[in-house]
């Protein structure tokens, strides 16, 4: 099967041509007229500049009997559609082991995702056939292709080893996929001035709620939306999170600052069961959180890119430069592991306030030479 993409390159428009390694093909696609080879997709491209160049490329490509799959003239189709009944029946029983597994629903449609487009790119191959080297090729393309993030990266390689996993009657060796490092970068985080800068600016009763709960108890987005009203203990001054990342529950504090807010809230807006719920009832969405946080953030003027997370981490950071324990702050967010929670120390500006910079010292110095 030969995928052929539109894409920008260099400036240009391109029709990408994709396959797995044939000898025969590619010596096809390279007697096709106008083809270059780019480094930067480790793939074929013929520059797309008349309409006829993809019909022409398409009906090379066929009577050399090359079935073709065409998303470059801007039909968008659906890639499971376009798979074999055997890739078909293989990816919804990789789908059904993942569930076995018990991973969240998130992970399986991630996982499944990925490789759905994997098991696209290898059509024509039997699935026993399939090794490391095509694993390789795909990777070092959509990654290119698609500009992934470290993260996404490493997600790609999990699902390919899953699979691996499930069908061992495939050619891949999960031990030996390269894998890139995680990122090691350190977490934006928010002054206690520009959180309080935040929340005044966000006049929406409902949306200064969900902000101050974030903020004030370090919960992850996903948490606040599943927080039933049944979990909040005022009297107590305590929060229950049900089935928390890693599927673990934990009891958190509920600022008494927040007290007052929080009443108030529930009255005007009388939630039924959740504590933020949508116009129709049920959960809120993350995206309508995240619209009225950059909201709020550029009322406030607030330079920093921000998201519902950095909320958490400004908690955690705020907590550590407050003088609260390591293991305390691991407890209230939920970390599986300290290493995670360490990342904290290299945010917190307690220890950094008391050094004195050679500049202070040097000034000081003059300053006092100058009065003698």
């Amino acid at each position: 099967m030969v995928l052929l993409r539109q894409i920008r390159h260099r400036g240009q428009s391109c029709i990408l041509i994709s396959f797995s390694y044939d000898r025969t093909l590619l010596k096809c696609v390279k007697e096709f007229p106008g083809t270059t080879y780019s480094k930067t997709y480790n793939a074929y491209y013929v520059l797309e500049n008349s309409e006829a160049v993809t019909t022409q490329l398409i009906a090379h490509l066929k009577e050399m009997g090359y079935p073709v799959n065409d998303q470059a003239t801007g039909k968008k189709r659906n890639t499971f559609e376009v798979l074999s009944a055997e890739r078909k029946e293989a990816l919804h029983k990789f789908k059904s082991y993942l569930v076995g597994l018990r991973l969240s629903e998130r992970t399986i449609r991630t996982y499944g995702t990925f490789v759905r487009d994997f098991l696209f790119f290898t059509e024509g191959t039997p699935l026993a056939v399939i090794g490391n080297e095509a694993v390789r090729t795909y990777v070092e393309r959509i990654v290119a292709e698609r500009a992934y993030s470290i993260s996404s990266h490493r997600q790609l390689i999990s699902a390919i080893r899953h699979f691996s996993f499930f069908y061992p009657n495939c050619s891949i060796d999960p031990s030996t996929l390269p894998q890139p490092d995680k990122s090691r970068k350190l977490p934006v985080v928010l002054s206690q001035q520009e959180i309080v800068d935040l929340l005044r600016s966000t006049t929406n009763m409902k949306h200064r709620a969900v902000l101050g709960l974030l903020y004030s108890s370090g919960l992850r987005v996903g948490e606040l939306l599943n927080l039933r009203l049944r979990d909040i203990e005022i009297d107590r001054r305590q929060l229950f999170v049900r089935d928390g990342k890693g599927r673990k529950d934990r009891y958190i504090i509920l600022a008494e600052g927040f007290i007052p807010l929080l009443k108030n809230y529930v009255l005007s807006y009388r939630p039924q069961h959740y504590f933020v719920e949508g116009p129709k009832g049920g959960p809120y969405s993350a995206s309508s959180i995240r619209k009225f946080l950059d909201r709020s953030r550029k009322r406030a003027r607030i330079a920093k890119k921000i998201t519902p997370h950095t909320l958490r981490h400004s908690y955690a950071t705020h907590l550590l430069e407050n003088g609260i324990g390591i293991r305390q702050i691991q407890e209230l967010l939920g970390h599986a592991r300290p290493e995670t929670t360490m990342i904290y120390t290299h945010v917190a500006r307690k220890d950094l306030l008391e050094i004195q910079s050679p500049l202070d010292k040097n000034l000081r110095s003059l300053s006092e030479h100058g009065k003698q």
